[in-house]
C-alpha cells in the first residue's frame, strides 16, 4: 500500500520507486504523467507498427513479387527461366548486402552519438520518416518499367530506416520496468505483439488486395480501389499499405515513450560519439562475455535473417506456390511466432534467455535441414509420387518453426543484450548489436547469392544458413548469462 503523502511531490516519486509512473521532463514541469504500463504498452507499439516491413515486404509479399518480376524481365531478355529464377534471387542477396553494409557501418557510430548526448527521439523521426518513404516507393515498381536497381534501392532505403528506427526504440527496454527481472517478459510480449500485427497486416493485404489466379482476394472480393492485376498494382499496393500502417500505429509510441532529460540540446554530437565508440570498441576484449555474445548473434541472427528473406522466394522457386499460397503460409509462420514470442517471454522470465536462444538455434538447425531437402518430387532424400502434397505440408510445418524458434530467439536475443550491456552506454551497446547483427549481414544473402549463381539451384543456395546457425550457438560457450557488467 502507498502511504498517504501530502506533498505531491514526494507522492509522485514514491509511486516512480515503485515502478507506476515514469515521470519525464515534461512531467516534471507538471504538464502530464505517463504510467509505467502506458509506457510499456506505447512500446509495444512500434514492434506492431514497424513488423509489417519485414512480413509484407521483406518475406511473404514484395519479396516474391520481386522475384516473380525480376525473373520474367530476365527470361524477356533471352535467359532460361531456371536460371532467371536463381539471379533473380541474386539480385535481391546482393541488395540486401548493399543495405546491411550501410547499417553496419553506421549502427554504433550513431548509438554512440545517442548515449553521449542523451537523444534519441530525433532519431526515430528521422529513421522512421526514411521507412514510410522507402516502403511507399515501392507502388512504382510495375512490370512493364520494372527497374532491378530503383525497386532495390527504395526497399533498401526502407529496410534502412526499419532497422535504425529499431535500434533507438530497443535501447528504451532497460529503463521500462524498475525490475530487470521483467525484461524478459516485456521483450517477448513485445515481439508477440508485432507479430501479431504482422499477422492483421497479411490478413488485410490478403483479404482486400492481393488477386489469386481467380483474380479476386482470398475473401472473394475484386481487389480494393479497383487495383488491377494485370499490372500487378493489387501486390504493389503493399508499398503504401506499409508505410499507412506505420504512421498510424506508431502514433502511441510518441505519446507515451519519453526520454530522461537530455546531456545536450543538440542530438548530433558525432565527434563526441566518435571517440566514445573507439574507447568502447578498445576495451571490448576487456569483457569477453559481450564480446562472444555479439559474436555469436552475428552469425544466428544472420542465418535467421536469411531464412526470412529467402523463404518465400524458395517456396515460389522450387515448390512453385503462387504469392496468395506464400502469404497464407505468411499468416501461419506469423501466428507461430506470436504464441512462440508470448511463451518464450514467460520461460525467458523464469530462467533467464539461455536456454531459449540454445533451443531455439537447435529447432532452427534441423529446420534448415528439411528445407534443403525439400523439392516437388521428394524429401529428406527420399522420393514422392508425382502431385504429392507432402512436399507443401513440410514446408507449412518449417514455416511454423521459424515462426515460433525464430520469434523466440529474436525476443530473448534482445533481453540477452540488456544482460550484456553497460547499462550507463545502452543505446550504443544495441548500436553494437546492430553492428553484430549487420557486419555479417551480408554473408548470409552474399553466400545464398553466390551459391545460386554457382550451382545455378536455388535448393542448393540456401545450404549456407545451416552453417551460420552452428557457428552462433558454438560461440554461446563463452557467454555468461548475467555478462560481465554484473
Amino acid at each position: 500500500m502507498l502511504p498517504l503523502l501530502v506533498d505531491p511531490v514526494e507522492t509522485f516519486a514514491c509511486l516512480r520507486r515503485k515502478g507506476l509512473f515514469y515521470l519525464s521532463q515534461q512531467d516534471r514541469a507538471g504538464t502530464f504523467m505517463i504510467t509505467t504500463r502506458k509506457r510499456i504498452w506505447g512500446w509495444y507499439f512500434f514492434d506492431w507498427a514497424s513488423q509489417p516491413y519485414n512480413t509484407l515486404l521483406l518475406t511473404f509479399i514484395f519479396g516474391p513479387y520481386f522475384a516473380q518480376t525480376a525473373t520474367e524481365a530476365l527470361v524477356a531478355q533471352g535467359m532460361g527461366d531456371e536460371a532467371a529464377r536463381a539471379q533473380a534471387q541474386a539480385y535481391w542477396g546482393y541488395g540486401l548486402t548493399v543495405a546491411g553494409l550501410g547499417i553496419a557501418v553506421l549502427a554504433p557510430v550513431l548509438g554512440s552519438i545517442a548515449d553521449s548526448t542523451g537523444r534519441r527521439m530525433p532519431w526515430v523521426w528521422l529513421f522512421s520518416l526514411l521507412y514510410v518513404v522507402g516502403a511507399g516507393a515501392l507502388w512504382w515498381t510495375a512490370p512493364a518499367e520494372f527497374s532491378i536497381l530503383w525497386a532495390l534501392f527504395f526497399f533498401g532505403l526502407g529496410l534502412i530506416g526499419m532497422e535504425f528506427a529499431t535500434i533507438f526504440t530497443n535501447s528504451f527496454l532497460p529503463e521500462l520496468h524498475p525490475d530487470p527481472n521483467e525484461r524478459g517478459r516485456i521483450s517477448g510480449s513485445g515481439w508477440a505483439f508485432g507479430y501479431l500485427g504482422g499477422v492483421v497486416a497479411l490478413v488485410v493485404m490478403l483479404m482486400l488486395f492481393q488477386a489469386g489466379e481467380s483474380g479476386r482476394t482470398m475473401a472473394g472480393l475484386p481487389p480494393l480501389f479497383g487495383l488491377d492485376p494485370e499490372t500487378g498494382a493489387d501486390t504493389r499496393i503493399v508499398g503504401p499499405l506499409t508505410a499507412l500502417w506505420f504512421c498510424l500505429f506508431m502514433i502511441p509510441f510518441f505519446l507515451y515513450v519519453r526520454e530522461k532529460e537530455p546531456r545536450t540540446a543538440t542530438p548530433y554530437r558525432f565527434g563526441a560519439g566518435l571517440r566514445e565508440l573507439l574507447t568502447t570498441l578498445k576495451g571490448l576484449p576487456q569483457h569477453p562475455s559481450l564480446l562472444a555474445y555479439l559474436g555469436s548473434s552475428m552469425f544466428y541472427r544472420d542465418a535467421l535473417n536469411g531464412m526470412y528473406t529467402f523463404g518465400g522466394i524458395y517456396a515460389l522457386g522450387v515448390l512453385n506456390w503462387s504469392i496468395m499460397d506464400i502469404g497464407i503460409f505468411g499468416i501461419l509462420a506469423a501466428i507461430s511466432g506470436a504464441v512462440f514470442c508470448w511463451v518464450g517471454g514467460r520461460v525467458d522470465r523464469r530462467i533467464g534467455p539461455m536456454p531459449v536462444i540454445v533451443f531455439c538455434c537447435v529447432v532452427l538447425i534441423l529446420t534448415a535441414g528439411l528445407i534443403i531437402s525439400l523439392t516437388r518430387t521428394s524429401i529428406l532424400g527420399m522420393p514422392l509420387a508425382a502431385g504429392s502434397p507432402v512436399p507443401d505440408i513440410a514446408f507449412y510445418v518449417a514455416g511454423a518453426l521459424i515462426g515460433a524458434a525464430g520469434g523466440a530467439l529474436q525476443a530473448s536475443s534482445r533481453t540477452m543484450m540488456t544482460f550484456q550491456a553497460n547499462p550507463a552506454r545502452m543505446t550504443e551497446a544495441f548500436g553494437l548489436y546492430a553492428l553484430s547483427g549487420k557486419a555479417t549481414s551480408f554473408l548470409a544473402p552474399a553466400l545464398i547469392a553466390l551459391v545460386s549463381d554457382v550451382t545455378g539451384s536455388q535448393r542448393m543456395g540456401i545450404t549456407p544458413i545451416a552453417g551460420l546457425f552452428i557457428l552462433g550457438l558454438l560461440l554461446l560457450i563463452w557467454v555468461k548469462p548475467k555478462g560481465d557488467f554484473a
